[in-house]
C-alpha cells in the first residue's frame, strides 16, 4: 500500500502564525509526495483540532501523520493519543517544531516560513519509513526504598507503608531521626522538636511494611525503573539487636570516653552509646574506632556486665539485596563549616557557636541540660547572632539556605526566654520570613527587645578576658563599629552532604551547580528525577525547612505510588539494537551507555540492550566502530535520517553553490 500522509499546520494562536505564513506553507505541502490532506488550525492541540486529525485517518485512510506545531515535549503524547483513537499506530505519527524552531528564534517572516516548509519536507521523507511499534511492558517490584531516616524519609516512609506497600528505610546512623532530633524548637509555633518527631520514628519501627534497615548504606545498584536490584551493607554494631534491651548497663560501665559527635563535640558518650535518648531503634552501638578491645586487645567490661548477652565482638558486615520499584532518595543535608571563614575565628575563639550547637546546649536532653551557658561556665548577657554565613555569598554559596533568618530568630527568643536581661544583636543582609506565620514570629521577636541590625559583620576578635569584639558595617547608618559582646552565633547555611555525589553516580541522576540533587522540572516534577523510578524528598533537593520537607515528602510518596499502583510499567519502545553478527565485543557501546543500558555476553563476545534501561539516546550507535548498533525502527534509524537529509537539501539544490578547492 502506498503512502497515504496527512499534514496538520498549527497557528498556536499567534505564537506560529505570527511570524510563519502558515497558508503559503500549507500550499507548498499539498505538493510534496504522498501527502494527501492539509489543514490548519489555530490550536491544533485542542479537542476540534484532535477530531480534525481523528476523522481524516478514517476519511482519507491515512497511513502516517504529521503535526507541525510546538515542542514534542508539550504535545506528541496528545497526537499519539488522538491517532491511536482513530486506529492508526501512533508511532506512525511525526512532530515538527516549528515553534521553537522557526517562530520563536526570528522576526523575520519569509525565512520562518522558508525554514517551516524544509522542516515538513523533511518530516514527509521520513514518516514513510517509520514501522508500528508497540510499548514494552515491565513488570514492577511492588515494594520502594527510602534512604534517609530524617523527617523526610520517614513521612515518605509511612505514606507508602499505609498504603499497604512494603517500605525498606536505610539510614546510615545507628537511629533515625536526622537533623530534626538534634532541634529544641521548631520555628514559627515554638514545637517541642523531639515531642512531634518521637511519636513518628515509634510509628516507623511499629509499621509491620517498614522493613528499617540502621548502621546501613547502599553500596550498589543496578536494574531500571519498576526492578531495581539494590546492595546494601549493614555495619556491624557488635551489639545483637535481637538480644539488646536497651538497658544501657553497657554504657554506664564502659571507660572509655569520645567526643559526642550528636552534641557537636559539647560534651562526651562513651564507646558503646546509643545516639540521643529517645533513638529508634534504641540498640546500643559499639565504635571500633575508640573501644579498648578493638584498639588495645583488652577491657571487654561491657561483654561481662551484659545481661542479655547482646554483645558479640565477632559481628560482621553484613549484605543484604534486596528488589525494589521504586526509590526516594531524602537523604537531607549538611550544615556549612565556618571555619573557612577566618575573620569570624569559629574553631579558634570557645566563645564563637553555630547555630546548631546552640540548639543543642537550650535542649532539655543536650550537654549543659538545657541551661544556655559557655565552655567556661559564665551565663552570657550580650549575645551577638550574625546571618548568611556561607550563604548569599559569592565566596562559599551564593543561594540563599532560606531557614537561617528563622532560626536565628527562634534562637534569639529561646535566650531571651532563659536570659531575659540579657541583650541580643542580630546582624542580617535582609528579613527573609516568607512562611506561614514567619512574619508574625518575626514582629514577636522585635516585640521582645532583640535588636536588628542591617548590617554585615566583616571581623569577630577574642580579648584576653575571653570576651569578643564583633566590627560590623551598619548599612542604615551608613557607619562601621564594633560591639563587645560574650557569646557569637553564627547562622550557618546549608550544604549537600558529602555523600551526594555518590548517590547521584549510583542511582544514574543530576545534580546541579551547587550540588543538591536536581528535579526533573522545578515547576512540573518537583519530586521527579531524570531516573523515572527514581524521587527525591527533602532538603537533598536544596534548602528548605520543615514543613515543606514534610509536604515534599508526601508528594514523593503520591508519586512513587502511582507507579506502585500498577502490576506493569510501559517503556517507549524507540531503543537501540545490536546485530550481534557485526558486534565485534569491543565494548565501547558499555563505556558511553549513560543509563548502563548495554551488557556485555562474554560467551556470545557481544553486547546486548537491557530495553528497561535504554532511553534511545543514540550515544553508543554514534561511538560503535563497526555499524552493529542502529536505532530500533522508527527511532533515529540511518535511513530514517538521510530521508530527513535528503527532504531538507533537494528543495534546496538549485541554491546550493559548491566549490571545490584544489589542494595540489
Amino acid at each position: 500500500m502506498d503512502p497515504r500522509i496527512g499534514v496538520y499546520i498549527c497557528h498556536c494562536g499567534l505564537n506560529i502564525a505570527q511570524t510563519v505564513d502558515v497558508k503559503k506553507v500549507g500550499e507548498y505541502v499539498k505538493n510534496l509526495k504522498n501527502v494527501v490532506v492539509v489543514r490548519d488550525y489555530p490550536y491544533m492541540c485542542s479537542d476540534p483540532g484532535q477530531e480534525l486529525i481523528k476523522n481524516d485517518i478514517k476519511e482519507y485512510s491515512l497511513t502516517n501523520v504529521i503535526v507541525a506545531a510546538c515542542s514534542p515535549t508539550m504535545h506528541e503524547q496528545t497526537f499519539r493519543r488522538a491517532c491511536s483513537t482513530a486506529g492508526l499506530n501512533p508511532y506512525l505519527m511525526q512532530m515538527v517544531n516549528i515553534r521553537e524552531h522557526c517562530s520563536w528564534v526570528t522576526d523575520d517572516v519569509e525565512k520562518a516560513t522558508e525554514k517551516a516548509k524544509l522542516l515538513i519536507s523533511a518530516a514527509v521523507n521520513r514518516v514513510v519509513y517509520h514501522e508500528p511499534l508497540e510499548k514494552l511492558q515491565i513488570p514492577i517490584e511492588q515494594s520502594a526504598l527510602i534512604i534517609g531516616g530524617g523527617i523526610a524519609g520517614i513521612e515518605a516512609a509511612l505514606k507508602i507503608a499505609n498504603s499497604g506497600k512494603k517500605v525498606y528505610l536505610v539510614e546510615k546512623s545507628p537511629s533515625i531521626g536526622g537533623r530534626m532530633a538534634q532541634l529544641e524548637k521548631t520555628f514559627p509555633t515554638l514545637d517541642c522538636a523531639s515531642c512531634i518527631l518521637t511519636p513518628k520514628m515509634v510509628e516507623v519501627a511499629s509499621n509491620p511494611n517498614i522493613i528499617l534497615l540502621t548502621y546501613s548504606e547502599v553500596k550498589e545498584v543496578s536494574g531500571f525503573p519498576g526492578n531495581y536490584t539494590v546492595k546494601i551493607v549493614k555495619k556491624p554494631r557488635y551489639i545483637d539487636e535481637n538480644k539488646c534491651i536497651g538497658c544501657g548497663i553497657c554504657a554506664t560501665k564502659c571507660p572509655v570516653k569520645v567526643p559526642d559527635e550528636f552534641n557537636l563535640g559539647l560534651d562526651y558518650r562513651k564507646a558503646v552509646y546509643i545516639p540521643f535518648p529517645q533513638a529508634v531503634p534504641r540498640k546500643y552501638t559499639i565504635d571500633r574506632e575508640h573501644c579498648l578491645f578493638f584498639t588495645k586487645g583488652v577491657c571487654r567490661v561491657c561483654e561481662r556486665f551484659c545481661p542479655s548477652k547482646a554483645v558479640n565482638f565477632e559481628q560482621q558486615p553484613e549484605e543484604i539485596v534486596i528488589k525494589v520499584g521504586v526509590v526516594i532518595l531524602a537523604t537531607g543535608y549538611d550544615i556549612f563549616d565556618p571555619s573557612v571563614i577566618k575573620s569570624y575565628g569559629y574553631g579558634r575563639y570557645k566563645n564563637v557557636y553555630t547555630g546548631l550547637e546552640v540548639e543543642r546546649i537550650l535542649s532539655a536532653s543536650g550537654p549543659t541540660k538545657g541551661k544556655p551557658v559557655l565552655r567556661d561556665g559564665r551565663v552570657p548577657k550580650t549575645i551577638a547572632i550574625v546571618h548568611c554565613v556561607g550563604s548569599r555569598d559569592e565566596r562559599y554559596n551564593s543561594y540563599c539556605s532560606k531557614i537561617c533568618c528563622m532560626y536565628a530568630m527562634k534562637l534569639a527568643h529561646l535566650l531571651k526566654e532563659r536570659i531575659p536581661d540579657s541583650t541580643i544583636y542580630e546582624f542580617y543582609i535582609d528579613i527573609r520570613a516568607a512562611g506561614k506565620g514567619y512574619e508574625e514570629f518575626y514582629r514577636r521577636v522585635q516585640e521582645e527587645g532583640v535588636i536588628f541590625i542591617r548590617g554585615k559583620v566583616s571581623e569577630i576578635y577574642e580579648k584576653e578576658d575571653g570576651k569578643l569584639l564583633v566590627t560590623f558595617e551598619d548599612t542604615l547608618l551608613g557607619v562601621v563599629q564594633t560591639i563587645e559582646v560574650d557569646m557569637v552565633i553564627l547562622a550557618t547555611g546549608i550544604v549537600p552532604r558529602s555523600d551526594a555525589k555518590d548517590l547521584v553516580r549510583k542511582f544514574g541522576i543530576c545534580s546541579s551547580a551547587d550540588g543538591f540533587f536536581m528535579e526533573k522540572h522545578p515547576k512540573l516534577a518537583p519530586v521527579s528525577t531524570v531516573n523515572r523510578g527514581v524521587f527525591i524528598a527533602g532538603a537533598c533537593q536544596g534548602p528548605k525547612d520543615i514543613p515543606e520537607s514534610v509536604a515534599q515528602a508526601a508528594a514523593a510518596a503520591s508519586e512513587a505510588m502511582v507507579l506502585l499502583s500498577q502490576s506493569t510499567l510501559e517503556v517507549e519502545p524507540i531503543i537501540a539494537e545490536v546485530q550481534q553478527e557485526k558486534c565485534s565485543g569491543c565494548r565501547i557501546c558499555v563505556s558511553v551507555c549513560p543509563y548502563g543500558a548495554t551488557i556485555y555476553d562474554s560467551e556470545k563476545n557481544a553486547t546486548r540492550v537491557e530495553k528497561a534501561l535504554c532511553q534511545g539516546c543514540g550515544t553508543c550507535v554514534a561511538a560503535c566502530p563497526s555499524g552493529a548498533r542502529v536505532m530500533k525502527q522508527n527511532g533515529f534509524t540511518d535511513r530514517q535520517i538521510l530521508a530527513e537529509l535528503e527532504g531538507i537539501l533537494i528543495p534546496l539544490k538549485p541554491r546550493i553553490k559548491i566549490e571545490v578547492t584544489s589542494t595540489g
